[in-house]
This record gives structure tokens, C-alpha cells and sequence, in this order.
């Protein structure tokens, strides 16, 4: 019966009941809205749904034990409530930007890049190559890796530097991560 009710309906009566309903309830509404919210637009789609539900149930509107004005604030309590309990439900969201860094880096990105360093490290010489594996992967200073090469501070530094260089050559810096290093 009811649904016989609502093909029945006219749109001017309609449009008639949701302008009536707005003009007299609307500023408490928004108001209402706006309070729970915390926010205007949020609060002007509250109502807007609120009209909207009202339109799709005029039965409930003259049936109220309580006030129509009482009726359309707990659909306005009820929606708020429902749109916080379905925006706690689901993991924040995250908006992707080109300078947002990722958390993890790809795995089969350390290994391209581990494979690149070590392409670069057998274009160099084995002077320089071991020099540059006992500083820096060795984490030596340059004295134990003197000690260690059997050669003097002086040739562990000279050779380091121009293994530093060599690889530049082949391959930008910032690849390396050593961008400031001479």
C-alpha cells in the first residue's frame, strides 16, 4: 500500500514538502549539522541526504509520535553517525604524491642497484677496487686499510679518490648516494 502511495505522489507535492520542511526546519538542521561535524560542507550534505530521506518517507513525517523537527535532527544524528562508524571502519586514506617517498624501498630495486655497483667496481682497476672495497665496504680507516694493503696512508687515499672519480665517470652520483664527496 505504501508503495502504491508513493507512485501516487506528485513532484510539485514533493518539491512542496521538501521546500516547507527546509523553510522551517533548515537553519536548525544545518545548525544541528553543523555542530556534529565540525565542518559547513559536511554538515550541507547531512541535510541534503536528511531532506532526501525525508522526501522518500513522508509517511514517517505525519506518523512522529514526537515533532517532525525532532524526527529530521535524529536523521541528521543518525547519518553523522553512520558516516564516522563507515570512516573508522577502513584504514585512513594516503594521498600518493611524486614527493612522497615510499616507506620501503622495492627489493628489486636494491638488487638492480647492487648489480650496477658491482659492474662499475669491476671496471676499475684492482688497485683501485680493493682500496675502495676495505674504506668503504670494509668500513677501515684509512690506516688500517694501509696496514691491511700493505701500502702507505698517502696511496690509500690518492687511490681511493681516483676510484671515486672512475666511477662518477660512468655513472651519475646521485646513483651512489656520494654527491658531496671529492
Amino acid at each position: 500500500m505504501a508503495g502504491s502511495r508513493t507512485r501516487q505522489r506528485r513532484p510539485v507535492a514533493d518539491e512542496e514538502l521538501i521546500r516547507t520542511l527546509f523553510n522551517e526546519h533548515g537553519k536548525a538542521m544545518l545548525a544541528y549539522a553543523t555542530r556534529l561535524t565540525g565542518d559547513r560542507a559536511s554538515a550541507e550534505d547531512v541535510v541534503q541526504e536528511a531532506l532526501l530521506r525525508a522526501w522518500r518517507h513522508p509517511d514517517s513525517l505525519t506518523n512522529v509520535k514526537g515533532s517532525v523537527r525532532g524526527w529530521l535532527l535524529t536523521v541528521i544524528r543518525n547519518i553523522v553517525t553512520d558516516r564516522v562508524r563507515a570512516r573508522n571502519a577502513r584504514p585512513a586514506e594516503v594521498a600518493e604524491s611524486p614527493t612522497t617517498v615510499p616507506v620501503e624501498d622495492d627489493h628489486a630495486d636494491q638488487v638492480l642497484n647492487s648489480m650496477v655497483v658491482l659492474e662499475a667496481l669491476d671496471q676499475l682497476s684492482t688497485e683501485h677496487r680493493v682500496v675502495l672495497e676495505q674504506v668503504y665496504l670494509r668500513g677501515c680507516s684509512v690506516a688500517e686499510a694501509a696496514e691491511v694493503l700493505g701500502i702507505p696512508p698517502g696511496t690509500v687515499k690518492s687511490r681511493s679518490h681516483y676510484a671515486l672519480r672512475a666511477l662518477r665517470d660512468q655513472f651519475p652520483a646521485r646513483h651512489l648516494g656520494i654527491e658531496g664527496a671529492a
